[in-house]
């Protein structure tokens, strides 16, 4: 996975694989997703980053199988 953001346009881009894509999907206003052939995930874009996402607010946490409760 590849996050990338551009300062000068306020977006962001989340890499998940660097497959070939498809189609670019809106989810919202400032959410777009890129999906493959069988409608994989392939990115996702973020407009207006700073203030949708909270950047530079970014954390990586990973959380093992037996930290996981119900």
């Amino acid at each position: 996975m590849k996050i990338k953001y551009f300062s000068d346009t306020d977006t962001a881009l989340i890499e998940f694989t660097d497959k070939p894509i498809k189609e670019t999907r809106e989810i919202s206003v400032n959410v777009y997703i890129d999906v493959d052939n069988e409608d994989n995930l392939i990115s996702l874009t973020i407009e207006h980053a700073k203030v949708m996402a909270h950047l530079p607010d970014i954390s990586y946490q990973q959380i093992e199988k037996n930290e996981i409760t119900a």
